[in-house]
C-alpha cells in the first residue's frame, strides 16, 4: 500500500475523524515494521495516534524515537512530566491526549484529586509551590511561545540544565501531537474515555487560544 493509497483513505464528511487510523488489515510491511515495536493497549490495538501518524511512514519513523524519548528516557521524573503533559492537553482541548495520559499520571503519583485540579491552573489552592511553577510553565509556553523570567528562575532552582531543555520541548512536543489529534478528529479508545477533559475556566488568558 503506497503513501499515497494511505492519503485517499479518507471517511465522508461529517461520518468519522478526518483522518481515520490506520485499520491493521491495511498495514503494508512498511507500516507493521513501524508499529511492531509498540506495545498494544488491552484490546490488543495499537492506539490511534500511531495508526495515524503511520499514514506518513518517513516523518513517524522519525517522529517515534523522539516521543519515545521524551515519554520513556527523559530527564524529568514521572510525575514532572505528567503533570505537563496534562496542563497542555488542556490548555490545547485535546481530548485524546487527556484521555491517554491520565493513567499515566496516576501511575506516575498523581492523585485523582490532583488531576481534576489541573483544569483548575497553577493558582488553584493546594498545589505546591513547585507543582503550581509547572503549570505555569506550560501555561506561559502555550500563551506566550516563551517562560518568563521569575518561572525560569523558580524552574532552575530545581533542575539543572537539561530538565529545563526537556520542559520548554515536552510542552512543545505535546502541542505539536494535540495539532494533529484535533485536526484529524482522532478518536479515543473506549478504553480511555472515561476521563473527560476539564472544561474551559472563563476569564484565563489560555482559554482564547
Amino acid at each position: 500500500m503506497t503513501d499515497e493509497h494511505h492519503h485517499r483513505r479518507r471517511p465522508a464528511a461529517g461520518t468519522g475523524p478526518r483522518l481515520a487510523p490506520l485499520p491493521e488489515d491495511g498495514w503494508d510491511p512498511p507500516a507493521r515494521e513501524l508499529l511492531a515495536p509498540i506495545p498494544r493497549d488491552a484490546d490488543g490495538r495499537v492506539a490511534n495516534v500511531f495508526t495515524t501518524l503511520v499514514r506518513h511512514p518517513g516523518l513517524f519513523r522519525h517522529f517515534l524515537p523522539f516521543g519515545t524519548h521524551l515519554l520513556r528516557h527523559g530527564r524529568l521524573p514521572d510525575r514532572t512530566r505528567e503533570l505537563l503533559i496534562l496542563r497542555t492537553a488542556r490548555n490545547t482541548r485535546a481530548a485524546y491526549e487527556w484521555g491517554r495520559h491520565v493513567p499515566l499520571a496516576r501511575a506516575a503519583g498523581v492523585t485523582d484529586e490532583e488531576i481534576r485540579r489541573v483544569g483548575a491552573g497553577p493558582d488553584a489552592h493546594g498545589w505546591t509551590p513547585a507543582d503550581a511553577c509547572l503549570l505555569r510553565a506550560a501555561d506561559e509556553l502555550h500563551r506566550d511561545a516563551r517562560l518568563s523570567a521569575a518561572t525560569w528562575s523558580a524552574l532552575a532552582a530545581g533542575h539543572d540544565e537539561a530538565q529545563l531543555i526537556e520542559i520548554t520541548m515536552l510542552v512543545g512536543q505535546y502541542h505539536m501531537v494535540a495539532f494533529l489529534l484535533n485536526s484529524a478528529g482522532t478518536p479515543l479508545e473506549p478504553g480511555f474515555a472515561t476521563e473527560t477533559l476539564p472544561a474551559p475556566t472563563t476569564g484565563t488568558a489560555h482559554d482564547d487560544a
